[in-house]
C-alpha cells in the first residue's frame, strides 16, 4: 500500500474453522500481542494452547531441535492462561490448517491478475477488505462440518477460557514520556497528547495509518489520542489536547489597567476600535486625546462622541482636533444617515487652464517691429 508491505495475521480454531485475518505492517511483539488479543476478543475465549510458527518473537533459538521460548511470550501466554507452541517444520499435520487459512486468505484478498483485486488505496481499505472476509467464511457452512464456523464457534466457545479484561500492556505498544509541551515522540515525529499527561508514561502504536496512545489507569486501559501517520519534519499537534488560551494572533480587546483608561472605554466600542486603530499607526499623544474624549462626553451625549470616535478609527483620522471637527460636523444629522459626497463640487483642479493649450498666440510688439514673437 503506497510502496509499504503489509502483512496478513491468520488465526483459526480448529474444532470449528473459524477464522481471523488481520492485516498489520510488521511482526514485532506489540503488534503480534496485539493481534492475539484481538483473536481472542472476537473468539470470546481462550484455548489451552496456541500453535504457531517459529517467529523470532516467539523463539529465539533452537537447541537440539527444541525451541527456546521467547520470555516476553511466555509473559503473554501467562497473562491469558495460554501455552504457546510452535509448529514442527515440513510438518502438515501440525502446519496444514494454518496454511489453508494463510492460502485462502491470500487468494481471495491480495490483489493477482487472476481475481482482478484493484490495488488499496488505503490500510483502511485493506482492513475492511479482512472483516468482510471473515463475515463471508465464518457465516457460510464449511465444506468439511457442512455448518457455519460462527455457529460452531457458539459451541466451542462453552469449552473456552474466558478473555481477561486487561490486555497484556505490551499489546498496547511501546512506552514515551510525555514532554512537558504535551506531546510524544514518534519516529522522529511529535504526536500531542492531553496536557493533563504531561510528565507521564504511556503507551503508543501504530494500528494501520493510524497511531494510538494509550493510558493504562486504575479503572484500565484507555484510549486518549489519536492520530494519523505523519512524517518528520510534520508535528500533528490537536487544539482540543490544550486547554483554552487567548488567540495571540487575532484581535485583543482593550483592557482598562487604570480609572482614566477605564472611563475611555466606557464610552463604547467606538472608543476601543479608536484605540486599536491609533495604537496600530503609531499615533502620538494617545492619553491626552483619549481625555480630551472623556472631557467632550461631559459636554456632548457619550454615544455622539462614542460615534465620532469610530469614524475616526474607520477614516484614521486621530491627528489633534480631529475628534472635535468630526463631532463638530455630526452634530444635529440623524446618526443612521451616512455622509455623502456631493455631485455639485469636487476638490479635483479645473481643467479650464488647459482650453488653450496648442492654439496659436498673437503677436507681441516689441521696439523693432520686424522682432516678433
Amino acid at each position: 500500500i503506497g510502496g509499504r508491505q503489509t502483512q496478513l495475521w491468520c488465526a483459526w480454531l480448529a474444532w470449528s474453522r473459524f477464522r481471523v485475518v488481520i492485516p498489520v505492517w510488521d511482526k514485532t511483539l506489540p503488534t503480534v500481542v496485539s493481534c492475539l488479543d484481538t483473536t481472542l476478543r472476537r473468539i470470546g475465549g481462550v484455548p489451552t494452547y496456541a500453535l504457531t510458527d517459529n517467529e523470532k518473537t516467539v523463539s529465539i533459538d533452537h537447541v537440539a531441535t527444541i525451541a527456546v521460548r521467547n520470555p516476553d511470550i511466555v509473559e503473554v501466554g501467562r497473562h491469558y492462561g495460554l501455552t504457546i507452541r510452535t509448529c514442527m517444520p515440513a510438518d502438515p499435520q501440525t502446519k496444514g490448517g494454518s496454511e489453508a487459512t494463510v492460502r485462502i486468505a491470500k487468494a481471495d484478498l491480495v490483489p493477482t491478475e487472476t481475481n482482478l483485486l484493484g490495488e488499496y488505496r488505503s490500510f483502511g481499505e485493506l482492513e475492511a477488505a479482512c472483516r468482510a472476509f471473515c463475515d463471508e467464511v465464518n457465516t457460510r457452512p464449511h465444506r468439511e462440518t457442512r455448518r457455519p464456523p460462527a455457529e460452531a464457534l457458539a459451541e466451542e466457545r462453552t469449552r473456552l477460557h474466558p478473555v481477561v479484561k486487561t490486555p497484556f500492556t505490551v499489546a498496547f505498544g511501546t512506552t514515551r514520556r510525555v514532554n512537558w509541551d504535551g506531546t510524544v515522540s514518534v519516529e522522529g515525529v511529535r504526536y500531542s497528547v492531553p496536557h493533563q499527561l504531561v510528565d507521564t508514561r504511556v503507551w503508543v502504536r501504530f494500528q494501520g495509518d493510524d497511531l494510538i496512545v494509550t493510558t493504562v489507569g486504575e479503572t484500565g486501559p484507555s484510549e486518549v489520542a489519536r492520530h494519523a501517520r505523519s512524517a518528520p519534519g510534520n508535528p500533528s499537534i490537536k487544539d482540543e489536547h490544550y486547554p483554552p488560551r487567548p488567540d495571540h494572533h487575532g484581535e485583543r480587546p482593550p483592557r482598562p489597567t487604570s480609572p482614566e483608561e477605564t472611563a475611555f472605554l466606557a464610552l463604547g466600542d467606538g472608543a476601543a476600535a479608536w484605540l486599536t486603530e491609533a495604537a496600530a499607526a503609531g499615533t502620538r499623544r494617545i492619553r491626552p486625546k483619549m481625555a480630551e474624549a472623556v472631557t467632550l462626553a461631559k459636554l456632548h451625549p457619550a454615544a455622539e462622541v462614542d460615534r465620532a470616535l469610530g469614524i475616526a478609527a474607520i477614516a484614521g483620522r486621530f491627528a489633534d482636533n480631529d475628534l472635535i471637527r468630526i463631532l463638530t460636523h455630526n452634530s444635529g444629522r440623524d446618526a443612521t444617515e451616512p455622509t455623502r459626497v456631493s455631485e455639485d463640487h469636487s476638490l479635483q483642479p479645473g481643467t479650464s487652464a488647459w482650453s488653450n493649450f496648442g492654439l496659436p498666440t498673437a503677436p507681441v510688439s516689441s521696439d523693432d517691429e520686424s522682432e516678433t514673437l
